[in-house]
């Protein structure tokens, strides 16, 4: 017993030490009652759990560009409701509406995006659209 006590505590010790990605409550860091809509290019497109996520260059009223990144729902919900991992690439033009990070910062959460041939897809907000 006393030689297994070093490996579980060594086990234990490295368990707690490993970093956590927690999934959040959207309340927490989107604001339902500050809308965003932005148009602009698509830079990058995540198709991860738990959310995925399309950053977006947009062109701020100085006519400088800011790269915002947006939260949709789960791949596997937005398959369901017609999204691929070819719905949105690189260098399209899109338009977002969706929910503002509470922080201020350039992030959203989306409620639509239209594609630039008008086509609508939904973002699954987390606050059940």
């Amino acid at each position: 017993m006393q030689a297994k006590l070093p490996m579980l505590l060594t086990t234990v010790a490295l368990a707690i030490c490993v970093p956590v990605n927690a999934h959040h409550s959207f309340a927490a860091v989107f604001d339902v009652d500050v809308s965003v809509a932005v148009s602009g290019s698509v830079t990058k497109v995540e198709w991860m759990n738990p959310h995925a996520w399309i950053y977006v260059d947009v062109e701020d009223d100085n006519g400088d560009s800011e790269n915002w990144a947006f939260e949709l729902g789960s791949p596997n919900g937005l398959m369901r409701r017609g999204w691929s991992r070819k719905s949105i690439q690189v260098g399209d033009a899109i338009s977002v509406a969706g929910y503002r990070a509470r922080d201020g910062s350039n992030r959203g959460n989306v409620k639509s995006i239209v594609l630039a041939n008008g086509k609508e897809l939904t973002g699954m907000s987390s606050v059940g659209e």
